[in-house]
């Protein structure tokens, strides 16, 4: 369904639909490969209006302050060349998804940074005589990528509906939590699992959405876990706004690297 048709009809006036594509939490190099390649191929079939990063783009292991728990940090010269390497590393997985939003003249970017991104900012403030270009938006060249930055924790506001990495919040019903506490629509990442909860406020219904994550769910790839189950699950989210800001949200759900579009099989 390409651009030219998107288009909703209210009291016998055509009104144009604007579509976004909404993808959480990938993780590079750690995202789920046959995942990214059905969001990619996603984008080329929808040719979406607007994409939205909803963060934890990389993994940052290299500045992870997790890793430094039960051991010294070592030296920054000797940190500095797995830090170059990982910037590295996700910018070619921005690569992948980008060359799709190119093919399908996608020219709404939003970046919007996870914790994880976080860790990079944190390590710069650190050690303040590194360059500028370790911070995010320059090590993700996201200018140069066409993506408008919006910082770990800020809200961006399309319509009716909010857009965030998804940190604030947490516990077993964090859908609803942020309901009660944000008292807004609002879709995220970072939980990593696929959540919606509803609730009423006085002015109407209010939805919060968690669309999973597209990271690579094995054991192997999240020893930190300890071979603990999880709920994770890959999806991402189309969203169309219409009229006075009103919007649906069709959630995608990916399994074992395939899911249906629209009636159409997409293999990852």
């Amino acid at each position: 369904m390409g651009k030219c048709i998107r288009e909703v009809v209210k009291f016998g006036v055509h009104m144009k639909v604007k579509r976004y594509i909404v993808t959480p939490d990938k993780h590079f190099p750690m995202a789920d490969m046959k995942a990214i390649s059905v969001v990619c191929q996603a984008i080329e079939i929808i040719k979406p209006d607007g994409y939205i990063d909803l963060g934890d783009t990389g993994e940052w292991h290299s500045v992870s302050h997790w890793q430094w728990k039960k051991k010294k940090r070592p030296p920054l010269e000797y940190q500095i060349p797995f830090v170059d390497e990982e910037i590295a590393q996700v910018n070619k997985g921005m690569d992948i998804i980008d060359e799709s939003l190119d093919k399908a003249n996608v020219k709404i970017r939003h970046f919007i940074e996870g914790n994880h991104e976080d860790w990079l900012n944190r390590f710069v403030e650190e050690n303040p005589y590194l360059a500028e270009n370790y911070k995010v938006p320059n090590a993700l060249r996201l200018k140069e990528r066409g993506y408008k930055y919006h910082r770990l924790g800020k809200m961006l506001k399309i319509g009716k509906l909010n857009f965030y990495h998804g940190h604030h919040y947490a516990g077993i019903q964090h859908t609803r939590n942020h309901l009660l506490r944000m008292g807004g629509n609002v879709m995220y990442g970072h939980h990593h699992d696929i959540q919606q909860s509803s609730v009423t406020h006085i002015d109407g219904v209010k939805s919060a959405w968690s669309i999973g994550c597209l990271k690579d769910m094995s054991a192997e790839a999240n020893e930190w876990l300890g071979n603990r189950s999880h709920n994770w699950q890959h999806a991402f989210a189309i969203v169309d706004f219409y009229h006075s800001g009103f919007f649906t949200v069709h959630l995608v759900q990916i399994v074992d690297g395939k899911t249906s579009l629209w009636g159409e099989l997409i293999k990852g």
